[in-house]
Formats: structure tokens, C-alpha cells, sequence
């Protein structure tokens, strides 16, 4: 062929590309121009006049009203036999956005549902699964996800968890999908319920009274029902008020104009409490009559359909909010949003503008772009349960409604593909995000055709390695415009291949997989990439985790890694956009000296390590620290070596100083004797708000803290030279000391006096105004404190050389939840008795070895009042008999630990455990070295959770009652904790009838178990599911009957030393975990690469072995 020709064919050929991609656009063009013809208006861009109060109920007086009485209601129908007698169910039905929700969490959070024993909210959405339902519950009960898959063992454990405990189980927005189908799987569901206590109750909450008729058809009782219907006008007018006024004080006479015209607008809202918290943030953006009137002139508000009102709210934001609010359709129903993360996720895709502010980065802007997304209450806010607060303790949540939105709006451009869903037969061209929540091998395939992605989420939960493998090569291959990538491979053993490197334009990289080994060495090639998130756990000590020159990533704003990785990057400077860095190992090698801080100009939160390796003070002024304008967040740790140069200490850290902008502040190991000189001065520190000093053993005075106005958190500890909290050099003798304190934590100031130097004193009352929490650990010294602080609800103290504690308080009552007192041999009172009217509150009370203690104190003869605990921990068992502990009527955990002298119970003791064990469902007996026999009055029946450690002379549990076999009192634990394997042989442990998990640990003498221990495993086999050993150091050998535990789930063996094989293992077993201080042999056998006996655990789906000596 004639050359020319041939160059003119091929232009030809990327003409039709470029064509082909001008369709597109003008396609896009085009939806555009519809969408612009179906607005009624252009808005600008929002104001932002405060935050969205958090506001009461407003309607639904009656509706609540009735399901309390529902609540009080114990049951008027005759219990008989049925299965589901001692249960009463309710079903709140409306359709969406009748707040269906906002009344059942208004209810759950009322002080009548604490008369119920185990609470439960699931949220069942229109994705509906027996076994995601029942772990649900089960995470709500015991904080962690429980470890099984199949329905079986799910069903058992959650009939365990409920045995005769009175309940109270929401289930929320339910759907209707096949009625037959559903019917079955709710009783599934429900079945295991059957065994709750009398009185328990489940609330529904649904669209359809479908779903009401087919709940009455599974429990065989007649069904009740309270309908949602639309809030009354007024009501409606409040709610949409509360939110377009929202940070608007005592609004002036011009909005008179403005609250009439939102009297007409919610006679269009069809009373839809979503609806008008919706259109009040639209109202909200402008508080002009023109722009208020143009909302109710519009025609999507005329439509009478709550879709095309939200569909109105959609449409009046700005098109970058749009953008955003649109993408979150990639996520399912019900996803728990993070903030931080979401916002991450629209910088890498383009959807945030730049600010003319300098001083605003993109991350503050995202930040306002969701602020403003709640505010409108696109978004709702959740806050975490404290065990979960890992990252962020809040949450946030789309309605189902507004999801449904997104995904409307976003048709032609996201798609989602689910389990149940297949490809849509026609893909349009113009799709630019997708999301794969499959396994289906047809379906990855298939990724490699989108050549146009911008943004791919792949969760491969059981997936074939090859399979995934195969599939994200060709996808690398072909979809190079990239921008955001999240693998989701669970327990998978893989690694992103090396073709990532193609995907040039990546800008947000997310890993979840546990056993991820090594990151790519190509992604240190994609240069646009500016953050780089793995969560798993760190099953390797690889120093070639990282790219070698991943430092040429300069882009990079966010690197999420075990902090030990992030301390291997050489020459972590180049990454200037870095926004923070948890852990940077400080060594005397060139890449890793602290001029490396230098131009990390954008850090908001650093932790430097190993200051000790600074040779020369001057050289620490290199970090330049104060010039990072962005710096809340600094940690300054030295090694922990006393033998240094005090001087040096000292000078480093007048060096370190940081910017005015620092909000906390570590110290650790700082040998120094006095503080910085930037720290003497209240001004260079003044908007700290938490502060902790650790381990800085030659400090003596301290800085002026107690004039710091927003400090909220003060952690002093292992400063054994501190003589007062506040010195009389600051040069003011009176004044309000930690105006905002909230919490105060000190232990190991062994030379720590009075909380102010003589001739310093707070004025009367202003001593810790606003504390909450106090903790005091071995501090002799110590004078005691006048009074407590007025809003203390926490109280502990350690090794205090006080003789009694005040309780008297500005505050009547006190509201004092927790109050431990340990280790103080010089306490003779506790006037917890003299003063039980005003500890109203308090529910966790610990008293332990304080052996001069006589007396907590005297009950007022005209007072009935008794301490409602719910949690005690006690050393010696005279403390039951003293008042007002010898009164009271229930408690729900007990602990006696920590007595050496202790044989047995005095017989006065006998009745107090007569009186309170049916309502105990803990028991712990810890480190009692002496200690023969359990109380002989105490019955074991009502308990879940039993701990026995470290008794070694115990030879009796208490009188064991013989049982009626046929009358099922055996005893049922959750959880049981021992030392000693023969304690299982002792009644009435030795017939128990269900057990779910056994922890073995702590045992420096057990070389086998006995074979009479044999029987007693095969007693519960059919329930146990968990079985730890822990810190055996003798013990040579597992009981060989394992096999034979048919429901277990999950085996955990941790330093033990001597074992140097494992017995045939069940084939139920899920997970095996091997860790520290175990015989490498058990490595060498076992272990994934090569181990001779590996095939004998072969079946377990996951396994983890990390052995040391």
C-alpha cells in the first residue's frame, strides 16, 4: 500500500476515536441541557449560617405516646404454649420519609427501654438476609462481629444470647420482596427469639402493612399496628421553620414575609417530615423573599410527589454539590459514610473547585462541600459506641430515599452491580463509575470493557485468586483513565499486580486485604497519585513492603500504613503534600536526619520519634515546625535511655516549637529538668486542647497550663520530680485554673504536694469548673481535693495517701457515674452512705486493697434511698456487709479479686448473694491465692459470663443442687475463663449443658488435659465456638477430642511455648490463629510455605501463624 494511503488511513481511523468521543460529550451536552430546561432557577453559591440544630421530636405526640403504652404493656394475651408466647410485636407502617425512624430512635434512647435487658436495632433495608439480620443483632449485643457464616451456628449463639432475657429488638425498614420467600426467612430469623425472657418486644418499622399481615403469619399472634400518616400543618411548619432558620436568633420583622410564604409552601409537602427538612435547607441558602417565593412557585413542589420534592432540593444545588451528592449512589443503602474518606474520594476525582483562599487546602474544602450536604440533611449524623471510635467517632447516613435520588440522577454515568444484579444488557457509553459487589467470574471479566472509567470499586469477598488476579490485569490493561481504584479481597493472599503502573492518571488507591504482603514496585511510577489507603493487618516484617522510590510520588496528601512502614520511606521530605505523618523515625543516615521536615509545609498532624538522634540542637531548628501554618496535631518522642545529655534535651526542644495553630501536644521520654521556653509563655500554646506528658523523669516546674483557656485533656504521668500543678512564677495569684478541663489524668508523680504552689490559688469554685473525668495513680504526696469538681462523673484513685474522699459538690445531686478507689492503705471512710442521695448516678464502684477501710459511712434514718449499681469489684468480702453496699437489691456484674488472705465467705455474706444473684450475669474470681470455696449460697444459673483465675486452692464452686434433667435448669454460659482445667470437673461446671466460648490461660503448670475432660468437652460441642489458650507455658499437647466439637468456629493459641503439634482439627473451624511465644516447629509444620503438615489444616478457610521464641 502506498504509504501516504496508509497514514491517511490511520488518521482516519483515530478521526472516528476522536468522533466516537465527541458523541459522547455532546450526548453528555445534550442530558445537560434537559436537566438545565427542568430547572426553575439558578442559584449561587450557599450561605453557611451555622450548623443544623440537633432538634427535638416535633409531632408524632400521640403516635409516641402509644407505643410507650405498648412498651409499659406487659402482655394481656393468655402465654400458653406457643413458641413465640413471652413476645409482642408492634409495626409502625408509613410511607418514606413519615419518620418512621426519627420516632423509633426518639423511643430507643427513653429511660423506659432500660427496664429491658438486651436492647437490639437492626436496619433491614431492601436488601434483606437471614444471616446478615441475625449478625447484625449479634454485633449489637456483643460489640464485635460474630466469626460465622452459616445459619446453624448463627441461630445457636443468638438463642444463647437472648435465653431468658427480656428484650426489646427494632427492626427497621423492612421491605417486601417475594412474601413466601421472606415469610421463610423470617422465621429463621425469629425463631431463636422464642427462648427471650417474658415481656420481650419487636418494632417494625415498614412502608407496606403487607409486611405487618406476613410478621402476624410467622408468630401466630394477632398483629398491631400505629400508622404514620403525614405530620399536621403546624407541626410540618415547625419542623421546616427549625431548619431554613436554623442559627437565625430572634429573626427580625422582614422575615414575617418569609414565614408566610412557608405556611404555603408546606401545604404542599404533604406533611412529609423529610420533605420539610429538606426544602428548609433549600429555603436556608437564601433568605430572600424573591428566591423563597420562586421555591413555592415551583412546579416539581405542584407535582404532590414526595420524589419530585426531593428531586426540587437536588436540583437547586450548585453543580458541584450535585456531582457530589451523585456519587454517592456507588455506595449501597444504609453505607456508613466517613467524611474524610468520601471527601478523598471527590479530590481525586476532579469534583472539588480550587479556593482563591490560600490558606484553604482541598480537603478544608470538601469538608464544606459535605457540611453543607448535612445541613440540607442530605447526609444524617451518627455518633460511634465508644469500642468502635477507631478513626472518627462519627458516622454518617443517606436516607433510602435520597439514595434512591442519587441513583436517579446519576443513571447514565454510575452503576452499581450487586450479588443479585446482572450487567445491564445495554452499558452506556457514556458510564464513568462502577462498582462490582460480586464474585461472579462472567461479570469481572467484563470490567475490561469500560475503557472509560474514572472510578472502579471491586469487592471480591470469596472470589478464585486467579480468577481476580486475571481480572484486574486486563482491566489495568484497558481502563487507564482511572482516577480512583478500591479493592476490597478480605482474606485473600494477593498483591495488585505490577500492570497498576498503567493506570497513569490513578489518584486514590484503596486496599483491603489482610494478608497483603508487598505494595506493587510500579506504583511508585503513577505520580498523579495523592493517597494511598491498606487496611489490614501486618503479617510481615518485609523492609520491601514499599517502592523503593515511592519519595517520588509528590503528590501524594495522604498515606495510610502501619506507622513501622511509613518510617522506611528514605527521604519522606520530597512528599512536601504529605498532611500527616503518625510516626517519623528519626536516624543519624542521610533520608531519615529531621531536615527532612523542612518543606512539609502542609502537615496538620506528625509524630517525630528517636529525637535522641539529634546530635546538635541547632540542627532540630531545620524541622522549622513553626512555620508550618497547618500543624494541629505534634508528638516529640526520645527513646526511652536516662543516661543522656540533659542539656541537649533541653535545647532540642526550645528548637521544636511549634505554630500558634497547635491543638495537641505529646511528650514522651524528655529528659530535661525544665520546660521549653516557648511553653512559659501562655501565648506561643494558647489554643491547645489536649496535652500529655509521659515519661519525662527530670521535668520540675511545670508550664502555666492552668491558664490555657480551651484545654480540655491533661495527661501527666511518670514525672516523679513535679512538685504542683501550677507554680507561683506565672505571676497571677488568683484565678479561674482550667477554665474548660475536662479531663485530668495523672499517676507516677511521686513528689506531686498540692495542685497549686503555696500563695497560688484558684478563686472558690473555679478549680476544675468543667472536669469529667479524674484519675489519680500514685501520687503519695497528694493533698486531697475540697470538694468535687461540680460535673465529675468519673473518679479514680490509686495509691493516694488520703484517709477519706468528699463527696460534698456545688452540684445536687452529684452526678458521679464511676468511682474507683485502689491501693490506698491510709483510706479508714467512704461516705458513700452519708451521701447516697446524691450519688444517684453512680452505676461502677471498685474498692480493692484497702485494708484500713471500716466504714462507708452512716444511712440517713429518714432517707430510702439505695445505690442502683450495676458493676462491682471488690477485694475483701466485709466490704458486702457495710452500708449501703449490704442493701442493695440488684447488680448485674461482680468481681472479687486480688486477696491473698481470703478462704472463704463469712456466712453473713450468704444472704447479700442470696438476695442478688438472679439479676448477675457476670462473675469474676481473680488472683485469690488462698481461696478454697464460692459462696455456698450462690447459684450459678442466671449467669453468662464466669471467670475463674488464679485460685489454685479452690476444690468447690458452692453447694451443687441436684437438677431435674427434665426440668432444663442446667447451667447455659457465654463465656467462661479459667486457669485450672480440673475446675471443669467440679459441679456445676461439670454438667453444663452450653457453653459458647472458653478461654484457657495463664497456667505455668499444665503439661495435658486429663481425660476426664473428654466428656465435659463433648457436653458442649454443639455450642462451643470459640476456644482460646493463652500463655500455657508448659503445656505440651491439645486435647486429641477437638474434632469432635462440631460448632467450632474459631481457635486461638498464644504463647505456648511447648507445643510443638496440633491435634486433627474440626472441619467446622473458620479461623486459626497461631501468635508470639509458640515453638517455631508449629510454624515450620504448619506454615503456608512448605510446612509438612499444613495439609491437616487445610480446610481452614483462614489461618495466621506468627511465631516467636
Amino acid at each position: 500500500m502506498d504509504p501516504n494511503l496508509k497514514r491517511l488511513e490511520e488518521a482516519v481511523q483515530k478521526l472516528d476515536q476522536v468522533s466516537a468521543d465527541v458523541t459522547n460529550f455532546l450526548y453528555l451536552l445534550d442530558s445537560a441541557k434537559k436537566e438545565q430546561k427542568e430547572q426553575e432557577v439558578d442559584f449561587y453559591k450557599t450561605r453557611e449560617t451555622g450548623y443544623l440544630p440537633k432538634n427535638d421530636l416535633i409531632g408524632r405526640r400521640k403516635e409516641k405516646e402509644l407505643v410507650m403504652e405498648w412498651l409499659r404493656n406487659l402482655s394481656n394475651e393468655h402465654q400458653g404454649t406457643d413458641l413465640y408466647r413471652n413476645i409482642s410485636l408492634l409495626c409502625i407502617v408509613g410511607h418514606g420519609g413519615m419518620g418512621k425512624t426519627t420516632l423509633l430512635q426518639h423511643i430507643h434512647d427513653d429511660e423506659i427501654t432500660k427496664e429491658f435487658d438486651l436492647k437490639m436495632w437492626v436496619c433491614v433495608s431492601n436488601k434483606f438476609d437471614a444471616k446478615k439480620v441475625i449478625a447484625d443483632m449479634l454485633e449489637c449485643l456483643k460489640k464485635e462481629r460474630p466469626n460465622l457464616e452459616t445459619l446453624g451456628p448463627l441461630q445457636g449463639r443468638l438463642k444463647e444470647e437472648v435465653m431468658s432475657k427480656k428484650f426489646l429488638l427494632i427492626l427497621d425498614d423492612i421491605w417486601e420482596e417475594d412474601e413466601e420467600k421472606d415469610k421463610s426467612k423470617w422465621e429463621d430469623v425469629l425463631a431463636p427469639l422464642a427462648s427471650g425472657g417474658f415481656a420481650s418486644k419487636i418494632l417494625v418499622t415498614t412502608r407496606t402493612d403487607s409486611i405487618a399481615l406476613m410478621f402476624e403469619k410467622v408468630i401466630k399472634k394477632k398483629k398491631e399496628i400505629v400508622k404514620l400518616e403525614g405530620l399536621e400543618e403546624d407541626e410540618c411548619l415547625q419542623l421546616l421553620n427549625s431548619h431554613a432558620f436554623a442559627g437565625v436568633e430572634n429573626p427580625p420583622d422582614e422575615h414575617k414575609k418569609l414565614r408566610a410564604i412557608a405556611g404555603e409552601i408546606v401545604k404542599k409537602l404533604l406533611g412529609s417530615p423529610l420533605a420539610a427538612k429538606v426544602i428548609g435547607g433549600v429555603l436556608k441558602d437564601n433568605l430572600d423573599e424573591r428566591h423563597w417565593r420562586t421555591v413555592l412557585e415551583s412546579n416539581l413542589l405542584g407535582q404532590n410527589s414526595i420524589n419530585s420534592i426531593l428531586r426540587l432540593s437536588y436540583i437547586v444545588l450548585p453543580n458541584h454539590l450535585q456531582t457530589c451528592f451523585a456519587f454517592c449512589c456507588m455506595f449501597r443503602q444504609d453505607y456508613k459514610f466517613d467524611k474524610d474518606d468520601l471527601v478523598r474520594m471527590w479530590i481525586a476525582l476532579g469534583f472539588i473547585q480550587p479556593s482563591l483562599d490560600q490558606e484553604e487546602n482541598m480537603e478544608d474544602i470538601g469538608g464544606r462541600y459535605f457540611d453543607v450536604l448535612v445541613k440540607k440533611s442530605f447526609f444524617e449524623k451518627f455518633e460511634y459506641e465508644k469500642v468502635l471510635q477507631i478513626n472518627s467517632p462519627y458516622y454518617y447516613k443517606m436516607h433510602d430515599l435520597l439514595h434512591e435520588l442519587a441513583q436517579s440522577v446519576s443513571i447514565q454515568e454510575y452503576l452499581r452491580v450487586e450479588d443479585s444484579i446482572k450487567l445491564p444488557s445495554i452499558i452506556p457509553k457514556t458510564l464513568r463509575h462502577l462498582s462490582i459487589h460480586t464474585p461472579n467470574p462472567d461479570i469481572l471479566k467484563k470490567i475490561e470493557k469500560f475503557k472509560h472509567l474514572h472510578s472502579l470499586f471491586l469487592f471480591y469477598g470469596d472470589c478464585n485468586k486467579d480468577i481476580c488476579s486475571g481480572a484486574l490485569i486486563e482491566m489495568f490493561k484497558a481502563s487507564r483513565s482511572l482516577r480512583l481504584l478500591y479493592i476490597f479481597a478480605s482474606y485473600l493472599k494477593m498483591i495488585p499486580p505490577e500492570e497498576i503502573g498503567n493506570l497513569i492518571h490513578l489518584r486514590y488507591l484503596k486496599i483491603f486485604c489482610r494478608n497483603l504482603t508487598m505494595l506493587p514496585r510500579s506504583l511508585s511510577n503513577l505520580y498523579h497519585l495523592q493517597y494511598i489507603i491498606w487496611n489490614g493487618w501486618v503479617t510481615s516484617n518485609q523492609v520491601d513492603f514499599l517502592p523503593s522510590n515511592i519519595n517520588n510520588l509528590s503528590n501524594l496528601r495522604h498515606v495510610k500504613l502501619p506507622e513501622k512502614y511509613i518510617s522506611l520511606i528514605c527521604g519522606i521530605g520530597k512528599l512536601k503534600s504529605l498532611k500527616e505523618v503518625n510516626l517519623f523515625d528519626l536516624r543519624d543516615v542521610s533520608g531519615y536526619r529531621i531536615g527532612e521536615l523542612e518543606n512539609m509545609n502542609d502537615l496538620c498532624k506528625l509524630g517525630i520519634n528517636c529525637l535522641e538522634n539529634v546530635k546538635d540542637a541547632e540542627k532540630a531548628c531545620s524541622a522549622k515546625l513553626c512555620e508550618k501554618r497547618r500543624l494541629t496535631d505534634l508528638t516529640l518522642r526520645w527513646s526511652k535511655t536516662y543516661s543522656r545529655n540533659i542539656d541537649l534535651d533541653e535545647n532540642v526542644l526550645d528548637n521544636l516549637q511549634p505554630p500558634k495553630c497547635i491543638r495537641k501536644l505529646n511528650i514522651y521520654s524528655y529528659m530535661g529538668a525544665r520546660s521549653a521556653i516557648w511553653m512559659n509563655n501562655v501565648n506561643p500554646i494558647f489554643n491547645l486542647e489536649i496535652i500529655e506528658l509521659k515519661d519525662c523523669r527530670k521535668w520540675e516546674t511545670l508550664p502555666p497550663f492552668g491558664q490555657l483557656p480551651f484545654l480540655k485533656s491533661l495527661t501527666l504521668s511518670e514525672m516523679p520530680k513535679v512538685k504542683w500543678l501550677e507554680s507561683k512564677f506565672n505571676g497571677n495569684d488568683k484565678y479561674h485554673a482550667f477554665p474548660l478541663l475536662e479531663v485530668l489524668d495523672i499517676s507516677g508523680l511521686e513528689a506531686l504536694e498540692d495542685w497549686f504552689e503555696a500563695g497560688v490559688a484558684a478563686e472558690d469554685g473555679c478549680l476544675f469548673p468543667c472536669l469529667i473525668q479524674l484519675e489519680l495513680h500514685d501520687c503519695p504526696k497528694l493533698k486531697e481535693l475540697p470538694s468535687l469538681p461540680s460535673k465529675l462523673k468519673s473518679l479514680e484513685i490509686e495509691g493516694i495517701g488520703w484517709t477519706t474522699l468528699y463527696f460534698c459538690s456545688n452540684s445536687n445531686p452529684v452526678p458521679l457515674e464511676r468511682l474507683v478507689v485502689i491501693e490506698c492503705p491510709n483510706i479508714t471512710s467512704l461516705p458513700l452512705a452519708d451521701e447516697i442521695a446524691s450519688l444517684a448516678a453512680l452505676r461502677y464502684l471498685t474498692i480493692e486493697n484497702c485494708p484500713n477501710l471500716i466504714s462507708l459511712g452512716e444511712m440517713p434514718t429518714t432517707n430510702n434511698c439505695h445505690l442502683m449499681l450495676s458493676d462491682l469489684s471488690i477485694s475483701d468480702p466485709l466490704v458486702l456487709l457495710m452500708e449501703p453496699l449490704r442493701s442493695i437489691a440488684s447488680l448485674k456484674k461482680l468481681s472479687v479479686s486480688w486477696n491473698n488472705e481470703l478462704i472463704s465467705f463469712p456466712n453473713e455474706a450468704e444472704q447479700w448473694f442470696l438476695k442478688v444473684w438472679s439479676s448477675l450475669s457476670e462473675l469474676n474470681f481473680m488472683y485469690l491465692k488462698s481461696l478454697q470455696s464460692l459462696p455456698s449460697s450462690l447459684e450459678l444459673s442466671s449467669l453468662q459470663t464466669l471467670s475463674i483465675i488464679k485460685c489454685p486452692n479452690l476444690i468447690s464452686l458452692g453447694r451443687h443442687r441436684e437438677v431435674d434433667t427434665t426440668n432444663n435448669c442446667h447451667l447455659m454460659l457465654n463465656i467462661l475463663s479459667i486457669t485450672d482445667p480440673s475446675v471443669l470437673l467440679m459441679e456445676p461446671l461439670r454438667s453444663i449443658a452450653s457453653l459458647k466460648k472458653l478461654r484457657i490461660w495463664d497456667n505455668d503448670e499444665v503439661v495435658s488435659f486429663p481425660n476426664e475432660a473428654e466428656q465435659w468437652f463433648l457436653n458442649v460441642r454443639s455450642s462451643l465456638s470459640e476456644l482460646q489458650f493463652y500463655f500455657l507455658r508448659s503445656l505440651e499437647s491439645l486435647p486429641s477430642f477437638l474434632e469432635s466439637l462440631s460448632s467450632l468456629q474459631n481457635l486461638v493459641i498464644q504463647d505456648v511455648p511447648m507445643l510443638r503439634e496440633l491435634p486433627n482439627l474440626p472441619p467446622s473451624l473458620k479461623v486459626l490463629s497461631i501468635f508470639g511465644g509458640c515453638h517455631p516447629e508449629l510454624k515450620e509444620r504448619y506454615g503456608e510455605d512448605g510446612g509438612s503438615d499444613r495439609h491437616k489444616i487445610a480446610h481452614i478457610p483462614n489461618i495466621f501463624i506468627d511465631t516467636y521464641i
